[in-house]
């Protein structure tokens, strides 16, 4: 059992009894623990502290009003999780009964301490629910600082007000989603803003990039394997689905999973059932599956490359992000956001962009889309010579490019090699309406390499 003189580092407990030896006995135990104390002898007093802040209520239950029932205290306790209902209270009484104890962990009492106390076992109680207050709110903190990242997603235009307004009414619950849209509009971040505000939040959110994966590693890299099934499998190895366990798995372009492969989470989708590579032990997780992609899965499905079960279970629910081109009143926002960022990465004093650099923004195409403009802003907080970016800083072609001619005997072409390759798999992504597969067959890439190479644009 845990020692009262062992120290928490930080805390603040309330002490609320009306008997002045209790208090005095109970100081000086929380002392020992490291915590600090406040003490007070009526039920009016400890809800004013409470509004106060504090990470742990220790109550009696019977107050010189009423000194057997316990109503007193049950109320006091009622009205403490008005307050604050995450606020762990434990409650205690020399009148103690099963009935009294069940009643106040109904009202949400995280313990019950009978009198006379044993001070190891009170100890150990106020331990474990201050660690556990601590921990929440590192949670907490983690979530909000999830949501400063996601502030690329703060929009004007009435499509992205409906999209922030269906994350926010889906993210609470389990189901699937699916979120599709353009390279560089955002589906990573819309897929931390759901975890981020989900009941998993406290878990883990592991992500898969589905397109860096090459065929014969993925179902080793999803469900794990066993030592000897393959040459490479020197030990067990966990798979991702059994790492997210009771958080989120977020599959990044899922349209680039092989048909074989695909089965194999249809079943763990509908079963939270896998096996792991060479292995006949079956597993079970808890998972919530959120899956990405720029590839039209319906027709996908119809040309016999995509299962239709697996693309049901998927979308449970669909989020389509749309192109930075359909929502040109954001780029201001965005650019604001972004020039704020990268200024504060990057240690530069920039206040803002010049109207120039604005109409600069304004006039530019995003082929890239949010992604593009992010790296565009990057670049002019570090170019930029004084407090505002130009222009000329957004490093912008103000033009429109000239049409890709491919002959490599064309004297005319003025191109170097890493500004052709972009424009090439530009075009390609174009011709096939963003199906990074047939891209990358169209290229002559394979599926990894051409993504590689796609981010490594900006594309």
């Amino acid at each position: 059992m845990t020692r009262p003189t062992e120290a928490i580092r930080g805390g603040r407990v309330l002490v609320a009894d009306d008997q002045p030896d209790v208090l005095h006995s109970l100081r000086l135990l929380i002392k020992r623990l490291g915590l600090e104390v406040e003490t007070v002898s009526t039920p009016d007093a400890a809800l004013e502290r409470v509004r106060d802040g504090v990470d742990l209520v220790l109550m009696d239950l019977n107050y010189t009003r009423d000194t057997t029932s316990g109503q007193e205290g049950l109320d006091l306790l009622s009205r403490i999780r008005e307050i604050d209902a995450r606020l762990p209270v434990v409650v205690m009484t020399a009148w103690s009964t099963i009935d009294l104890a069940v009643e106040a962990v109904r009202r949400g009492a995280r313990d019950f301490v009978p009198k006379p106390w044993e001070n190891d076992r009170v100890a150990a109680i106020i331990r474990t629910h201050i660690e556990l207050r601590q921990a929440l709110r590192t949670v907490d903190r983690q979530v909000e600082a999830q949501k400063g990242q996601l502030e690329a997603l703060l929009a004007g235009t009435p499509a992205m007000q409906q999209v922030l307004g269906l994350i926010d009414r889906v993210a609470p619950s389990d189901a699937n989603v699916l979120i599709t849209g353009e390279n560089g509009t955002g589906k990573g971040v819309v897929a931390r803003r759901l975890h981020a505000a989900s009941a998993r939040s406290s878990k883990p959110l592991v992500t898969v990039d589905m397109g860096a994966l090459s065929e014969n590693l993925i179902e080793s890299e999803l469900f794990g394997h066993v030592r000897g099934a393959f040459t490479d499998a020197r030990a067990d190895r966990e798979g991702r689905f059994e790492v997210a366990d009771g958080g989120t798995l977020f599959l990044d372009e899922i349209g680039n999973l092989p048909l074989p492969q695909q089965s194999k989470l249809l079943r763990v989708l509908e079963t939270g059932e896998f096996e792991r590579v060479g292995a006949s032990k079956t597993r079970k997780v808890d998972v919530r599956v959120l899956a990405a992609t720029n590839a039209d899965l319906e027709k996908e499905a119809a040309a016999g490359r995509f299962r239709q079960d697996l693309r049901y279970r998927l979308n449970t629910i669909e989020i389509r992000l749309p192109p930075l081109r359909e929502r040109p009143e954001d780029i201001p926002l965005l650019a604001a956001h972004f020039l704020a960022r990268h200024a504060r990465k990057h240690r530069r004093e920039i206040a803002d962009l010049t109207e120039a650099a604005i109409d600069a923004l304004a006039a530019h195409a995003w082929p890239g889309n949010v992604r593009e403009l992010s790296h565009v802003i990057e670049r002019g907080v570090l170019m930029a010579r004084g407090t505002s970016v130009t222009a000329d800083d957004l490093g912008l072609v103000r033009a429109a490019p000239p049409a890709i001619n491919t002959r490599v005997d064309d004297p005319s072409e003025d191109l170097d090699l890493e500004r052709a390759e972009k424009q090439l798999i530009a075009k390609a992504l174009a011709r096939y309406d963003g199906n990074a597969l047939l891209a990358a067959q169209a290229l002559g890439l394979s599926r990894s390499a051409f993504y590689r190479r796609a981010k490594t644009f900006g594309l």
